[in-house]
């Protein structure tokens, strides 16, 4: 059919034509329109998605066969794939639509990362890099038909690939049956790529009118009552009308005279039996072919369906040829398929369920013999296993196995089906169940993991279900629970027979879990006891030993100690033999000390590195942390609108892989930018969903940094009291207080003005105290000496105290607070010769404060100036406009113009050490403030000399 269009196309203009005069498209002139309409658009440089659904038969499968062969026609490279229910592989319907648009084999899913390793990363990036490759050269369709069956990762990718490639001329035409399957992650897909303006297409029952005018087409004459009465039976499906009337007139039920069609014979046949008549009038040979090929699938290898029949294939030529001459079957370039859906239905109708049934335990038996993988038969074992059926159980569990890593909602379906058929007895149903809990947490139902473990632990003898209490470990860790995290793990190292192994594991989860409660005493006694024995612990265990003794190093306040001990902990999870989930924390913390202590570019090269690492690791579940670690980052060196990018590129992450337990970073770094442009509105609404969503748990962005945001957030609302409560513990506790102005450097001289302000001198005295006294004990790390300057500055009013903070400290908005205070203070002073100093002091804040976009602090210090009469008036980012060029931030111009020297997404995040991901934000954010839709539109405003020259990688 698409090559006959083809014709017409070529015939009436291409891309720029009306219409098909096909018969089934009668009445779909409105959505042609828009699938030509998309067209036409990538082929001016701009991207698009089309959302197709229907019932069966109503032609969506046509209707992406025209717009691939239109597409074709205007030499557009085309990629078409479609999901089956029947095929449970990762990525099939992509697989193949990137096989046929790039013209060579993909090598998907092949990697040396380790076996617990979560692959859906690293297999999205595998498809997306020749993708990008691809239309980065010119305009392309993608066409993903029967997406009702499409696995749970192919979902992600699209969602995934859809948004990073978003700039690109790239036509997404997906395709859905509304009826007959479970749909609801994808009407949750569908529902998102709406939002983000994809294009519904509603393929709906045709009207009498259209149906008229296909009987026209179909029987070359206009179509009397009687035949319109008939083909009325076919309620308006497409392709069950034009069988209908082809079966009519092929069979002599038609009379056409004088340009009239009417029917031979006054008795009505039903429109239903058509289909079924075709099927019945086969020799009984070939029908019982066709029931076997039903079983198999929608496409039908022909190898499998012989091994079925149990027949040479030469012995299946005859039967074959009659059902492709009765149009039941059509072949493929390796294999055949069912002409239509409903043809296969019509077939499946007249097996029984017991022999349907029993027909997909044979099937799943064979495909379990006759491939290398468990994962073909899957589908059949779950349609026709029974309770007790123990090679099933066997099938299942190997099929869960091997998809486990690329595809944890299948493997989840897989294992728990061989639960539910597994007898209560078999010694193996805990490792299954493990199996499903830790396919449960990395695709992010941490609660349902969690009430699934403990239902089957109550049910556990003292010695069983030992792998289960450790899965069940880490998924309490990552809902935010360690105390419970760590009560299991102890209970499977109070176990004498517990293996080496899993004694590993719990240790590891055991170390993660003290350190989420900052219970460092007690973590550090059994690291310590770790190290001191080292002959039989796993390296899993020893790199969470480092971890905590790092970790317990920076709350000692012995900062070299504490690198010391990460760094042992990267070099060991990088050689050694440690579990994957674990390898990415040493890297993490390890940034975090570099970020702690203002150290810029070693905490950028640690992110870049750790970026890789979860990659190539394949931790879906750690996949937004890169970006809320650079969301921080960015913060501390105070480039406010890249901590925002950041943060809401991690949360964007998150939401797509349902993986929130990091959400806590991105948003106290958007309370905090919004109070630092003034919005407390929005900050207050941040630290209310961080608050309602996990609280202070979490070894990284927990209890210290944590209580200082909010702090922040309730003394800009004008609070003072409240955020003296909020972290009250900080000035009572001499541990908490070290590590707050450890963690936070700009802490030291904030929290000394909030305890003079609430006339806690006090606590403000011993603030500073512990602030020289890390100075003095860290010399190697400037950042702590010009914090503490910074705060005794504030306590004593110490003007070179505050100079020198104003000079020293690394990052801008604690060198803007420095000189504030410090104009402050002068104002204090006698004379002129002072008063002119508070002012050059305040203007240099000034400077400082509208250079970084922290325009609640600029307002308050022009305030200030505005009393000592300086009436002082320049841009500041507060004035930037809402469009054009000048409305670009930094980033935004860095990013545009490397985009329109046609570097690809890819290629600037690296050039910028930025994820592809936050190009991509970055970029739809540069479109929309210039009006634009495409790259080329940002090439050609670039080649009339709208454009700023590209920085030599970074920031304009």
């Amino acid at each position: 059919m698409a090559g006959a269009c083809t014709h017409e196309w070529a015939a009436a203009g291409g891309l720029d034509s009306g219409w098909s005069s096909w018969p089934e498209w009668r009445g779909r002139a409105r959505q042609w329109n828009l699938v030509a309409k998309a067209l036409r658009e990538a082929r001016a440089g701009q991207g698009s998605v089309l959302l197709v659904e229907g019932r069966v038969g109503m032609g969506k499968s046509s209707l992406l066969g025209e717009a691939a062969g239109a597409a074709e026609w205007a030499r557009f490279p085309v990629g078409r794939g479609a999901a089956d229910e029947l095929d449970l592989a990762p990525l099939a319907p992509l697989r193949s639509a990137l096989q046929e648009i790039s013209g060579a084999p993909l090598a998907i899913g092949h990697t040396d990362t380790p076996a617990s390793a979560d692959m859906r990363l690293l297999m999205v990036r595998q498809l997306a890099e020749p993708l990008e490759g691809l239309v980065a050269q010119g305009p392309a369709l993608l066409v993903l038909d029967d997406l009702q069956w499409a696995d749970p990762l192919t979902l992600l990718a699209i969602r995934s690939l859809v948004r990073e490639l978003a700039s690109y001329p790239l036509v997404w035409m997906l395709s859905r049956t509304t009826e007959g399957a479970p749909a609801s992650p994808l009407d949750n897909l569908y529902d998102r790529l709406e939002r983000d303006d994809a294009t519904r297409i509603m393929l709906e029952a045709l009207d009498d009118q259209a149906v008229a005018e296909v009987a026209a087409d179909v029987l070359g004459a206009v179509p009397a009552p009687d035949v319109l009465a008939v083909a009325a039976l076919a309620e308006g499906l497409p392709f069950l009308l034009v069988e209908s009337l082809e079966q009519l007139s092929s069979e002599g039920l038609v009379e056409v005279a004088g340009g009239h069609a009417r029917l031979a014979s006054e008795q009505l046949p039903r429109v239903q039996m058509i289909t079924r008549k075709r099927i019945d009038e086969l020799s009984p040979q070939t029908r019982n072919l066709l029931q076997v090929a039903a079983i198999l699938g929608r496409t039908v290898p022909v190898r499998d369906l012989a091994t079925m029949l149990g027949k040479p294939i030469s012995g299946l030529i005859s039967k074959l040829d009659e059902a492709m001459a009765a149009g039941i079957l059509v072949a493929g370039a390796d294999q055949l398929a069912f002409r239509h859906e409903l043809l296969q239905h019509a077939v499946l109708e007249t097996l029984t369920p017991p022999v349907r049934l029993a027909l997909h335990r044979e099937a799943g038996q064979m495909l379990l013999d006759s491939r290398g993988s468990a994962v073909p038969a899957a589908p059949h074992l779950i349609k026709s296993a029974l309770p007790g059926d123990a090679g099933a159980v066997r099938g299942l569990d190997r099929a869960a196995r091997e998809v486990l890593a690329t595809s944890p909602h299948t493997a989840l379906e897989l294992a728990m089906r061989a639960v539910e058929i597994s007898d209560l007895t078999d010694p193996d149903r805990f490792d299954r169940i493990a199996t499903a809990v830790h396919a449960l947490t990395v695709t992010g139902q941490v609660p349902e993991a969690i009430q699934l473990a403990r239902e089957a632990l109550g049910t556990a003898s003292p010695g069983r279900g030992l792998r289960l209490r450790c899965a069940l470990a880490y998924t309490l860790l990552l809902s935010g629970r360690p105390a419970d995290a760590v009560a299991e793990a102890e209970d499977v190292l109070a176990r004498r027979d517990v293996s080496d192994d899993l004694r590993g594991v719990a240790e590891a989860a055991l170390f993660w879990g003290l350190l989420s409660l900052s219970d460092f005493w007690k973590g550090r006694r059994r690291a310590e006891a770790v190290l001191a024995d080292r002959e039989p612990r796993d390296d899993t265990a020893l790199v969470g030993a480092h971890m905590v003794l790092g970790q317990f190093a920076m709350v000692d306040g012995k900062v070299s100690e504490s690198f010391s001990h990460l760094e042992e902990a990267v070099r060991i999870a990088g050689t050694g033999a440690v579990e994957a989930i674990e390898r990415p924390f040493p890297r993490m913390l390890l940034s975090l000390n570099h970020k702690f202590m203002r150290q810029f570019a070693e905490a950028e090269s640690s992110i870049e590195t750790l970026a890789e690492e979860i990659e190539a690791l394949g931790q879906t579940v750690q996949a937004a942390q890169p970006a809320f670690f650079r969301s921080c980052l960015r913060l501390a060196e105070g480039r406010l609108d890249d901590a925002v990018a950041e943060a809401q590129a991690g949360l964007t992450i998150a939401e797509e892989l349902g993986t929130h337990g990091f959400d806590l970073a991105g948003l106290y770094v958007l309370a905090i930018v919004s109070v630092r442009r003034g919005d407390l509105e929005s900050a207050a609404r941040y630290i209310d969903r961080y608050q309602c969503e996990r609280g202070d748990s979490g070894m990284m962005y927990g209890a210290a940094w944590g209580r200082w945001a909010r702090a922040v957030v309730a003394e800009g609302q004008g609070e003072p009291d409240r955020a003296m409560e909020v972290i009250r513990i900080a000035y009572t506790d001499a541990r908490e207080r070290r590590w707050t102005l450890l963690v936070e450097p700009a802490a030291a001289a904030w929290m000394t003005r909030l305890a003079l302000a609430t006339e806690n001198r006090r606590y403000a005295e011993e603030i500073v105290e512990v602030a020289e006294s890390l100075a003095r004990d860290n010399a190697g790390f400037p950042v702590l000496a010009a914090a503490a300057a910074h705060a005794c500055g504030v306590l004593h009013r110490d003007t070179t105290a505050l100079t020198r903070a104003a000079a020293d400290l690394p990052d801008p908005w604690g060198r803007a607070s420095a000189a504030e205070d410090l104009g402050v203070v002068l104002l204090e002073g006698p004379g002129r010769r002072s008063r002119q100093a508070a002012v050059d002091s305040l203007e240099c804040a000034l400077d400082h404060y509208d250079r970084i976009g922290a325009s609640r602090d600029a307002a308050r210090v022009r305030a200030r100036l505005r009393e000592l009469g300086v009436r002082r008036r320049h841009w500041t980012r507060a004035d930037r406009p809402n469009t054009g060029w000048d409305s670009l931030t930094e980033t935004e111009r860095a990013v545009a113009a490397l985009i329109a020297k046609g570097l690809t997404n890819r290629q600037a995040a690296a050039q910028m050490f930025l994820s592809p991901h936050t190009v991509s934000t970055h970029l739809r954010h540069v479109f929309s403030k210039l009006g634009i839709a495409s790259r080329v539109e940002l090439a050609r405003l670039t080649v009339k000399g709208h454009l700023i020259d590209s920085p030599d990688g970074g920031d304009a």
